[in-house]
């Protein structure tokens, strides 16, 4: 249903006072020069796990976990997205998106659905900025017009950025808080930039 390049079967930090199991979407139209898992980039590279080992985790956890989250990559790339959340509801657990809002036509369709309880949603940059981090002309648009989707819906969120020196010097970083303000975001996180090793598949 959805190409998965990484599972977390318990995270305590992808979403903010839950418990859940994680899923690392395959694939990304951006390519941000801190990114952690740039194995999840190319978007057709095999899966390391089906989405029904998942389901099946799921169905043995009601009780114990909270929610599903589905991270990237960019989870919004997946055409079938959709169904993996109502099948993720159907079975009694909350859902979660980590996404950088590169496809504003699916998000809205998401959030008019009602199929998602949560949204962690990545900033890059100002918008006159955005080209620096995700190494793509014109990724500022849609990006814009996803998270002004999110804050008109009124849904649960969280707003961060991921702060690389190399990518944003302290100009871009004030413009940053300036323009976020401004669009209405309040409680914006900040996290410097962690070269990690990519997300293992299945841990």
């Amino acid at each position: 249903m959805i190409r998965i390049g990484g599972w977390s079967r318990l995270s305590s930090c992808d979403w903010p006072g839950r418990l859940v199991t994680t899923v690392f979407c395959q694939g990304c139209p951006w390519r941000c020069g801190y990114c952690h898992n740039p194995a999840l980039l190319p978007p057709r590279s095999a899966p390391v796990v089906s989405w029904r080992t998942v389901t099946s985790h799921l169905a043995r956890r009601r009780g114990l976990l909270d929610g599903i989250v589905f991270s990237g990559g960019e989870p919004l790339l997946q055409p079938s997205l959709a169904d993996a959340l109502r099948e993720a509801r159907a079975l009694g657990f909350a859902t979660g998106l980590h996404t950088g809002g590169a496809y504003p036509r699916r998000f809205a369709q998401l959030l008019s659905a009602g199929l998602l309880d949560w949204v962690g949603f990545d900033v890059k940059a100002a918008p006159a900025a955005y080209e620096k981090v995700t190494g793509v002309p014109n990724s500022a648009a849609p990006a814009t017009r996803s998270l002004r989707l999110l804050l008109d819906a009124g849904l649960p969120h969280q707003i961060r950025t991921t702060i690389d020196p190399d990518l944003l010097d302290r100009a871009d970083v004030a413009e940053l808080e300036r323009w976020v303000a401004a669009q209405g975001v309040r409680g914006h996180v900040t996290t410097p930039a962690r070269f990690m090793s990519p997300v293992a598949g299945g841990r």
